[in-house]
């Protein structure tokens, strides 16, 4: 049973990204299931650090754009979502190919979401980080 109250395709939820920093690091997602929302980023001079390793920031803005999204669509159009913390643990560096997160709900509440992203190298399937955000649900009715 899916977990998502708005209707959606691949190319609506892509083309919210036009001109935001997801659109300049290259994030676009590639799937939605019944419950997660998978996504790519590329490990390129747009994500690294000064030493050529995929940026730790870039991850985090990975990870809250797969929640972010995931958290939009999981309330009714009454309702939408804003960050209130999120944390990350960097697993290990990357230095090319691209990077895969999929977002899956924790908590979905009235009032908050809870959401895990895990992001793999794609190339090897190696962790890279492991990221946790929690949303405010805002009723737009008040």
């Amino acid at each position: 049973m899916s977990i998502w109250k708005k209707e959606f395709s691949l190319e609506s939820i892509n083309a919210m990204s036009k001109d935001t920093a997801a659109e300049s690091l290259g994030i676009t997602i590639t799937n939605v299931g019944n419950d997660y929302i998978e996504g790519e980023m590329p490990v390129d001079k747009r994500t690294h650090q000064v030493r050529g390793l995929l940026h730790g920031g870039s991850s985090v803005l990975f990870a809250e754009t797969l929640g972010s999204i995931g958290g939009a669509l999981a309330v009714d159009d009454n309702h939408t979502i804003v960050g209130l913390e999120i944390n990350a643990n960097h697993i290990a560096g990357v230095s090319d190919g691209n990077v895969v997160g999929i977002a899956r709900p924790i908590h979905i509440g009235k009032t908050t979401q809870v959401w895990e992203i895990r992001i793999n190298h794609k190339q090897t399937n190696k962790a890279v980080c492991i990221s946790r955000i929690t949303l405010a649900v805002i009723d737009l009715k008040k």
